[in-house]
């Protein structure tokens, strides 16, 4: 059936009518809303990849086929006349099902204006003053005027604004900064023009360089100063030389001094991503850029870096070098769009696997995880997107009321051994980790059969949720507080049935179920054919996404634990064998796994483990092997 529908696409252009040279294509809708806007090298070959049967289709980009009513395309020269227009036209048109950039706000910079009679420092966002020379972008504003602070101290320069500087060379009296001794420029009356001129050239020159040359100049003068006896002058040069190396503690060296490159880490997930952007300039790190991208269609992490890039170099100049996570396809034809960017030179996109680049990507990286997961708290904790999110999973699923109380279960395992599975309660949108649990499974390694087994120890409670008070005012021993407005599952069909099979074994029927599948989030129903697409960007499909990455992070986290505790007791109850050697033979065997694999001759060769030692150990381990676990219940706070 599907296929038959796309055959009769009324506006699918014939494959002969798609040229087969490079360009950008867009779709539209009846109102002639562009959509989507994309290029390719081969337009036929790439936009066959819409016209396929519906079902082999992604489901966001079915959504998006389906949305429209024509497509259109446009033929040029080279691939990099494709990126030019591709991006022009994403600018124009904003097309809702391209990559969205979040809190893509304007960063300050530390200012230096050089054009100026007397250049005067600043922290500003205005990237087009002429003849300014700019330093950054700084994360924050507090950042960049801790940094002129510093600096001003060691490069006595203007701070004060045009109209004080103005009044004050015409009156002759000295600005008010100058007064309180904030502002070095001429109009504090104690430098020439000339004089102040030089002492900008030096503020410029270590701003560019950080080079420690300059502190060692002053450590001279300050010598020859305190040779002089000329003391307070010293003790000028002195203060000037401690503000330069607060300036250095602060901006760490992770390159060679030469180094002048730009490195994007980036973090992630279905629905959306996180990039951290690190400028690196003379070997340190001199400004920090983040933001998040939502994800409308499922794109490559090539895709994915090169909008990254477009969008981190629409007002700026790119450097020579840009280190990147992976590498796009076309990227020489992105390294000529950049080169485009810059005033002279080319540009060189990289990725780095080892080495001190890779350090900083690794660094940049680990950033931007932390602020994919903070971007996700945040939206989360916002009491208008829960309510949002709960009204709009309400209509999405049909339930009667708004599920205030959500479970959602995960199950865990290492290669079918150590099989754990994990319970996560969301109430009114925000998890409640009181209530989580944990399960261990014992007689089987089939992820469906897992599921099961845990959902019958968990739904066979709900008669001690509904129980009353008795007379006496006393509560019942409820283990799981009450029942659920919505239970989840992590999976696809074949755990949405698994449960649906489990409930119709109990008897349940008043409580809603769907299941949520990885990758393509798409959310499945028990009874129904195809599933549910939630709008790529709801507070709906967020939330969902939240409660089933922290059912799949509780799991782990326990399979993980259960691990080193079967392990570690297993070790501990070997005569002869104390912590010292439980911790040689795991650090010689680098896993569990390993150890419990080696025969004892392998074992015999660890220090302090001799053959007879060695053949109790391998006893020891393989009768751990074949034995089965108990299952147990526990809560995250270990009651």
């Amino acid at each position: 059936m599907a296929t038959s529908r796309a055959d009769v696409l009324p506006w699918r252009p014939k494959a002969g009518e798609i040229p087969t040279a490079p360009g950008v294509y867009r779709f539209s809708d009846a109102s002639g809303r562009i959509l989507y806007v994309g290029k390719a090298v081969n337009l036929r070959q790439r936009l066959a990849n819409y016209f396929q049967p519906l079902r082999s289709l992604h489901e966001r980009t079915r959504h998006m086929v389906l949305s429209a009513s024509k497509v259109e395309w446009t033929v040029v020269a080279s691939d990099v006349e494709a990126l030019q227009l591709e991006y022009t036209w994403i600018k124009e048109f904003a097309p809702p099902y391209n990559v969205k950039f979040r809190d893509d706000k304007s960063y300050p910079y530390l200012v230096v204006t050089l054009a100026d009679e007397a250049p005067r420092v600043m922290v500003t966002r205005n990237r087009r003053i002429p003849g300014a020379r700019y330093f950054g972008p700084y994360p924050k504003v507090w950042a960049v005027r801790e940094t002129i602070d510093l600096m001003i101290k060691a490069f006595p320069i203007r701070t004060c604004s045009d109209a004080s500087y103005k009044r004050a060379m015409q009156t002759g009296r000295p600005c008010f900064p100058g007064q309180i001794g904030r502002c070095g420029g001429p109009c504090s009356q104690k430098v020439t023009i000339q004089e102040h001129r030089e002492v900008v050239d030096q503020f410029v020159a270590f701003m560019a360089s950080h080079d420690r040359s300059v502190i060692t100049l002053l450590q001279r003068e300050m010598k020859d100063a305190a040779a002089a006896f000329e003391y307070e002058r010293a003790a000028k040069i002195r203060d000037r030389i401690q503000a330069l190396e607060n300036v250095l503690e602060k901006s760490a060296v992770v390159l060679p001094e030469a180094a002048e490159l730009d490195v994007f880490g980036i973090e992630e997930d279905e629905l959306a991503a996180a990039v951290q952007q690190f400028t690196v300039r003379g070997g340190r790190i001199r400004g920090v850029r983040s933001w998040v991208v939502d994800k409308e269609l499922d794109i490559t992490p090539g895709e994915l870096v090169e909008s990254v890039l477009e969008t981190a170099y629409e007002t700026e100049q790119p450097p020579r070098e840009i280190v990147v996570p992976v590498l796009p396809d076309d990227a020489s034809a992105l390294e000529q769009w950049l080169a485009d960017r810059r005033e002279r030179g080319g540009v060189t996109l990289k990725t780095a696997q080892r080495g001190d680049k890779a350090a900083v990507l690794q660094t940049a990286t680990l950033n931007a995880k932390q602020a994919l997961a903070l971007y996700k708290t945040r939206r989360t904790a916002d009491y208008v997107a829960r309510t949002q999110a709960l009204t709009e999973l309400q209509e999405a699923l049909g339930l009667d009321e708004a599920p205030l109380r959500m479970e959602c279960y995960d199950v865990s395992h290492l290669g079918g051994t150590n099989v754990v599975a994990s319970m996560v309660v969301f109430e009114d949108g925000l998890p409640k980790k009181s209530a989580y649990r944990k399960f261990a499974v014992s007689g089987t390694t089939d992820d469906t059969e897992s599921l099961a087994q845990v959902l019958r120890r968990r739904l066979a409670r709900l008669d001690e949720d509904d129980a009353p008070e008795t007379d006496e005012g006393a509560r019942p021993n409820r283990r799981f507080a009450y029942r659920p407005g919505l239970l989840i599952v992590d999976g696809g069909q074949p755990q949405v049935q698994a449960a649906a099979a489990v409930f119709e074994e109990l008897g349940i029927r008043d409580i809603p179920l769907v299941g949520i599948a990885k990758r393509l989030e798409e959310v499945w129903l028990p009874d129904d054919e195809f599933p549910v697409i939630l709008p790529r960007g709801s507070e709906a499909l967020f939330l969902l996404q939240r409660i089933r990455d922290e059912a799949h992070r509780f799991a782990i986290t326990f399979q993980r634990q259960k691990r080193r505790a079967d392990i570690g007791t297993v070790l501990a109850d070997i005569p002869g064998l104390g912590p010292a050697r439980s911790k040689e033979l795991l650090r010689h065997f680098g896993s569990v796994a390993r150890l419990r694999a080696a025969a004892p001759e392998a074992i015999a060769e660890v220090r302090g483990i001799g053959p007879q030692l060695a053949a109790v150990i391998a006893d020891r381990l393989g009768t751990a092997r074949d034995d089965g676990s108990q299952p147990v219940e526990q809560r995250e706070d270990g009651e």
